[in-house]
């Protein structure tokens, strides 16, 4: 346990990197694509022409929520909450949406596929998602609502 974080669960957390790795190693390696998420569910839902074949886009999208539903029967349900109202998740996600176009690619595309190529382009998005996430937390601090 982790003084700071009573709820961490670092040997899961570590677990669960290694197999996002693994997925982004095989689908670079094996196909010669990008795990980039939003691309994939882009091409899955067939907003985008380009990029992964359809078929791989929707096992891989399909994949993560099977995935999960598969580790959570594994090692028992993690214990999740959500904000009371659904709009702030609404709202967040069209700006997730949006920001991953305007930056040619999500965190998991950008961050674990982008570095790991040293990628210049991956290399300042990430710095930016990062400073993004430390800018909101601090924002909600100071607003009370964290």
């Amino acid at each position: 346990m982790i003084p700071a974080f009573p709820n961490a669960m670092p040997v899961e957390g570590f677990i669960g990197g290694l197999l996002i790795g693994l997925a982004a190693a095989i689908m670079l390696l094996g196909l010669g694509r990008i795990a980039g998420v939003s691309g994939l569910a882009a091409r899955a839902t067939g907003i985008a022409d380009a990029g992964a074949p359809r078929n791989v886009a929707t096992a891989f999208v399909l994949g993560l929520p099977v995935g999960a539903f598969v580790i959570a029967r594994a090692i028992g349900e993690v214990q999740v909450s959500f904000p009371a109202s659904i709009w702030p998740l609404i709202i967040g996600g069209a700006l997730v949406g949006y920001g991953t176009r305007l930056g040619s690619g999500c965190t998991s595309g950008h961050g674990v596929c982008g570095l790991s190529r040293l990628s210049p382009r991956s290399m300042v998005a990430t710095a930016m998602f990062m400073a993004s996430g430390f800018a909101t937390v601090g924002l909600l601090r100071v607003g009370g609502w964290l």
